[in-house]
């Protein structure tokens, strides 16, 4: 099928067409809406799950998810904003144009943080066992968030002739995330031209998968109220910023030509890796001590 609009062809699979939502009427809901939509409501549902599962109420996570939803959503869009503000400087009122498209997972998830935060100490819970419980459906959110990417044909990584290498047709592409390699390894078929590319979406919510299941075995085994967030932190940390170098379409500090999210994705593992050891190796055995 080699007109298919995207294609994993050393896998075999081939999808005809792939239009970005469906239309009622004059009215387009777009897929990338419902599935960022699935991906909280999913969330939702297995934090409440891992919140009985460890003897608390399921209750305050409902309650959390209406404001760090809200919250989430405007992270995400100041998270973008500031670091392509170069699209926005001359067009103010854009940055209030969601449905035109430029949303960041790393902001909506600063934003869940503060708001937890902020949350756990008006509720007067402690922040640490919050944080252990909702991670798990944070990530689970972006397992299903990342297919919005796919179906957007957007968030893809270089050139590559992997067994994974996803095809895509080049006119429904953002230009400019299409490179020179990607131009030179191009295929052209009746008239229409192909990029191959890395999946890195797929990379990142299978990884992002692995990671939850560590996390729900691992939950009753914890030596410390905080440590499932830390392993959310380094696990993530880590494959974000291996698979932020393999993509195209980075938001950079400025001029530099440094991935934002890379850097971020970086200090946030070696962060975490030094307090996870801090915790494991000093902190808890002191602890034992003074008892």
């Amino acid at each position: 099928m080699e007109g298919a609009d995207i294609a994993f062809p050393h896998l075999g699979i081939y999808i005809p067409s792939l239009p970005k939502g469906i239309s009622i009427g004059s009215f387009t809901i777009a897929y990338y809406g419902i599935i960022i939509a699935c991906g909280m409501v999913g969330g939702l549902l297995l934090a409440r799950w891992q919140a009985k599962r460890t003897g608390q109420d399921p209750n305050l996570y409902m309650d959390f998810a209406l404001y760090g939803i809200i919250f989430s959503i405007i992270g995400a869009r100041i998270y973008y904003v500031a670091f392509s503000w170069d699209s926005y400087k001359d067009n103010l009122l854009e940055i209030f144009n969601i449905r035109g498209g430029g949303m960041a997972i790393y902001g909506s998830v600063i934003a869940a943080v503060i708001t937890a935060i902020v949350y756990c100490r008006l509720k007067k819970y402690k922040f640490s066992l919050f944080a252990d419980t909702a991670v798990v459906g944070l990530i689970l959110g972006q397992v299903i968030g990342r297919y919005g990417n796919f179906v957007n044909k957007e968030a893809f990584g270089e050139y590559t002739d992997s067994l994974f290498a996803m095809r895509l047709k080049m006119e429904q592409v953002t230009p400019s995330n299409i490179t020179e390699a990607m131009t030179k390894n191009a295929t052209i078929v009746d008239g229409v031209s192909y990029i191959q590319v890395h999946p890195t979406f797929l990379y990142e919510s299978l990884w992002n998968l692995i990671i939850l299941i560590l996390m729900l075995l691992y939950t009753k085994k914890k030596k410390f109220d905080g440590e499932i967030f830390l392993m959310y932190l380094v696990g993530y940390g880590i494959g974000r910023a291996w698979i932020e170098g393999l993509r195209t379409d980075q938001l950079q500090i400025g001029s530099t030509g440094i991935a934002v999210s890379q850097v971020l994705s970086a200090v946030l593992a070696v962060g975490g890796i030094a307090y996870w050891v801090y915790r494991i190796f000093f902190y808890e055995k002191r602890k034992k001590k003074e008892v």
